[in-house]
């Protein structure tokens, strides 16, 4: 005797299991490893079956001329030799709070922010527009806007001759000693 199964004809049960049945096929779908071809008309290790020969590819020398990586441009920033660009200062309400190297920033001090020179290393800041100069320590990381190089305490900004008025002013920031690591 042969029992028929009864299954049930609902809606609920056939969208139930055309979901079990799509989620059964898409196990199917894998994706090459490196032990299957990567394509149809592949070899097993990858290489096309056609008789054409592949593109041989830029040569890496080819690749850095065309296009300079970020990693060339931040070399060429942490040779510590002079740089010319634009320079503003802290605001007032950055007065007291922590900078990079931990001591708290003094407006009446004449510490700085740099991207790239080490934390401790003295420069002198050229005001170009004066000639005016000062010797800072860099203490702080930044500034974090587009074209300036150095961030300014207030009071080496005054001697410089940047006024608040001002903002900026192009200066010339030339390393006077780097710290051993």
């Amino acid at each position: 005797m042969i029992r028929k199964l009864a299954l049930p004809s609902s809606p609920r049960f056939t969208i139930f299991s055309l979901c079990i049945a799509g989620a059964l096929s898409g196990c199917a779908l894998v994706t090459p490893t490196a032990h299957e071809p990567a394509a149809r008309g592949a070899q097993p290790d990858g290489r096309p079956t056609s008789a054409a020969p592949a593109k041989p590819s830029a040569s890496p020398t080819e690749k850095r001329e065309s296009k300079p990586s970020a990693k060339a441009e931040t070399d060429e920033d942490r040779t510590h030799g002079k740089q010319v660009g634009t320079a503003s200062f802290y605001a007032d309400k950055f007065a007291g709070r922590k900078m990079a190297d931990g001591t708290r920033m003094d407006p009446s001090d004449n510490n700085a922010a740099h991207k790239t020179l080490p934390l401790g290393s003295t420069a002198r800041v050229t005001n170009l527009e004066t000639g005016r100069s000062a010797v800072i320590t860099i203490q702080d990381r930044g500034p974090f806007v587009k074209g300036r190089i150095v961030d300014l305490s207030p009071a080496t900004a005054r001697e410089i001759g940047l006024s608040r008025e001002d903002g900026l002013a192009p200066v010339e920031v030339t390393p006077l000693s780097i710290p051993k690591r």
